[in-house]
């Protein structure tokens, strides 16, 4: 636990990300797309200026603007719409799903069975 009561990462003990507690908000109304999804976040620790947390968004649909990050997804499933560097594309998400997004991708997250992810968000 760390000062706040949250686990972090600490150098040699392991974290069960998919048993982590997670506490969701309601997606805020300007990025939902459908459904009543809520995601959550719980951040791990800080590693060479990068953040390490995990993430997790219950079934339906939100907009969002990516940040520079890698993650892999842990559990659940997904399909990732990327409107933005040229023609869209879907990604299906599953777990052992490894995607790295590039900061200003605008996309597009319907999540079929709430997903779960460990994510690196790579500092500017």
């Amino acid at each position: 636990m760390n000062s706040t009561g949250m686990t972090s990462l600490a150098p040699g003990v392991p974290v069960d990300v998919n048993a982590l507690p997670l506490r969701h908000s309601p997606v805020a109304a300007g990025q939902l797309a459908a459904g009543r999804p809520g995601t959550a976040l719980h951040e791990l620790g800080r590693f060479a200026g990068a953040e390490l947390g995990v993430w997790e968004m219950t079934s339906g649909a939100m907009h969002d603007v990516e940040a520079e990050e890698v993650f892999l997804v842990t559990a659940g499933r997904a399909t990732v719409e990327i409107h933005s560097d040229g023609a869209p594309r879907t990604l299906a998400l599953s777990p052992g799903s490894l995607v790295r997004l590039n900061e200003g991708m605008r996309t597009t997250w319907t999540v079929h069975d709430t997903l779960r992810k460990v994510y690196l968000g790579i500092p500017d």
